[in-house]
């Protein structure tokens, strides 16, 4: 008699219970996948200090390069640590970079923007999904990716949509969208800032509102000038601030998929926790910035392990239609944002 075939783990938060438990395995089951994954990291960070590009994108790569390893039955306990409690505790220690200044330094009319941004965003992401024939929680997926801090936020909200709602092939189509839209953006917006004439502040608005990551967003306003750059990076954090709201906002729409109803996930008040402590100025300077660093790696060893473990055939079978999602919110993004910069802050004198 031959045994079933063992599904793979899930690499998103079961935050439901609406997967199989996960088979208990030894302590040293983990150490395979979880070796595998670093080292993945490690040469991601290599190539990453090498050529100049985000940790993220790099760790997305080379976990989709080392994707046929997905296939060995010792690397699973492994990579779905790496990809479920490592990753939440990334998540956790990201509440370390909020800031209430951050949300008070850009101004009633700012603030008020950048929520029309992240609102339409948000919006689109979900028109759009089911339009293209993708469910609600993908379109909120990639539109909350596109809208709070590119692929941390995909990360959070997979974590909180749980795998059932979020598999890991879509997730990983969010995170290739994501990545791919932001190495452009960095690119080409602070041309289009010039282009237009806009100031270093309506400029570093732009950015700081419409490009994914935080690194791409302090680099595509440095590219237009050092005050571009302080502002664009104000505002990107405020976006970053914005990510608790969020997750809370879809735990509650989420609810439980039989009816029934459940907590806010352990995680989720961690990172509530963390970042009212951060807020609140309880977190010395160095130890924030010591705690984000871990929390990038984290993030960066998560990515590579969901990639690793992402169905290829599915991804392929998709086709450009995920990417679309993640790339049509990303130019109602712009639009917002560079309509309203206009508007609020004008061109250069």
């Amino acid at each position: 008699m031959t045994l079933p075939r063992a599904r793979p783990l899930p690499q998103a938060a079961d935050l439901f219970g609406d997967i199989e438990p996960t088979p208990k395995a030894r302590l040293a089951d983990h150490l395979p996948g979880l070796l595998v994954a670093l080292l993945a990291v490690l040469a991601a960070a290599f190539l990453s200090a090498s050529y100049g590009l985000p940790l993220p994108l790099m760790a997305l790569l080379v976990g989709l390069a080392l994707n046929f390893l997905s296939g060995d039955p010792r690397l699973v306990p492994g990579l779905a640590v790496a990809a479920g409690p490592l990753l939440r505790l990334g998540i956790v220690l990201l509440g370390t970079r909020i800031a209430v200044a951050d949300l008070a330094a850009i101004g009633a009319p700012g603030l008020g923007l950048l929520l029309v941004v992240i609102l339409l965003a948000l919006g689109s992401g979900v028109l759009l999904a089911q339009l293209l024939g993708f469910s609600r929680w993908f379109g909120l997926l990639a539109g909350g990716s596109v809208a709070i801090c590119g692929g941390s936020a995909a990360l959070a909200l997979a974590a909180t949509l749980g795998d059932r709602r979020v598999p890991r092939g879509e997730l990983t189509m969010v995170l290739v969208g994501i990545s791919a839209v932001g190495a452009a953006a960095m690119a080409l917006y602070p041309a289009l800032a010039a282009a237009l004439g806009l100031g270093d502040v309506a400029a570093g608005f732009l950015m700081g509102a419409a490009v994914h990551d935080v690194a791409q967003a302090v680099g595509a306003g440095a590219a237009v000038s050092e005050g571009a750059a302080r502002t664009a990076t104000l505002v990107k954090l405020t976006r970053v601030a914005l990510l608790a709201p969020l997750l809370l906002l879809v735990a509650a729409l989420a609810g439980h998929p039989h009816g029934r109803r459940v907590g806010v996930p352990a995680f989720l008040l961690g990172f509530l926790a963390v970042a009212a402590a951060s807020a609140g100025g309880l977190v010395p300077e160095a130890l924030a910035a010591r705690a984000g660093q871990v929390s990038g790696w984290l993030l960066a060893l998560a990515i590579a392990a969901s990639a690793m473990r992402s169905p290829m055939r599915d991804l392929l079978a998709a086709g450009p239609r995920p990417l679309l999602v993640v790339l049509g919110a990303s130019l109602v993004a712009l639009a917002v944002a560079l309509s309203g910069a206009l508007l609020l802050f004008g061109r250069a004198a």
